[in-house]
């Protein structure tokens, strides 16, 4: 019985195309193996096996993205899970969710475990240096749950910049968005200013959500789930 080889040499051997054209073929999604698309060049195959070409097949490098997730309040931002099935099912992008798009990703403007909102998560190397130098920079906005009662003039002060028990904390543009809702933007928030800003104000931070990071808004993507960075969105 004859050992299994590796799909990439199967590939360049059925296509004769050269190895490195045939594993562009498999992480490109073009490549099916007894009916199944596979997406490891590495992946073993027996003798036998039926490999397929799709149609409108490309021998290109895959390009990197950058991916939105909304991640649930309870979970450490390092258990993120991106996986095919976790894609929002109504994401406007038209790329087709590849293996590749789910590896070697840098985590950006993480959250702590409590939290919840929307966290991104970057293959390009543009992206990670743009958001890592600059993202301080960036309006970010959070809804937030508080208990309490603040006086009317609460919010203006926050707006103005304010010193809590010492610590000087950023400028915040905050207004009501019902009774036990704020909603908050500030840029460059350390992890404890919005508990800080609405104790400030005597209030009490119950749970926060980020919603928006510079231009890009969460909108209605799931708790849980992630959409790719359409290329017409910019932070």
């Amino acid at each position: 019985m004859t050992e299994p080889v590796r799909l990439s040499k199967c590939v360049a051997e059925q296509l004769r195309c050269s190895r490195r054209e045939a594993e562009l073929y498999i992480e490109g999604g073009w490549i099916r193996v007894d009916g199944q698309v596979i997406e490891a060049p590495f992946y073993k195959v027996q003798e036998g096996v039926t490999i397929e070409l799709l149609p409108g097949a490309t021998a290109t490098e895959v390009p990197p993205v950058t991916l939105l997730w909304h991640k649930p309040a309870g979970v450490d931002g390092a258990e993120a899970i991106l996986s095919a099935d976790l894609r929002w099912n109504i994401d406007p992008s038209r790329l087709a969710t590849l293996q590749r798009h789910l590896l070697r990703h840098t985590q950006l403007f993480s959250l702590a475990p409590e939290a919840s909102g929307l966290v991104v998560f970057s293959q390009q190397r543009g992206t990670i240096r743009t958001l890592t130098e600059n993202g301080h920079k960036l309006e970010q906005e959070y809804v937030v749950e508080v208990a309490g009662e603040a006086d009317a003039h609460a919010l203006e002060r926050l707006a103005r910049g304010y010193t809590h028990r010492g610590v000087s904390l950023p400028k915040a543009k905050a207004s009501w968005q019902n009774e036990t809702h704020l909603r908050i933007a500030l840029k460059g928030p350390k992890q404890d200013d919005l508990r800080q800003l609405c104790e400030a104000v005597g209030l009490r931070l119950l749970g926060s959500k980020r919603i928006r990071i510079g231009r890009v808004s969460m909108a209605k993507l799931p708790a849980g789930q992630w959409r790719y960075l359409a290329d017409n969105e910019r932070f």
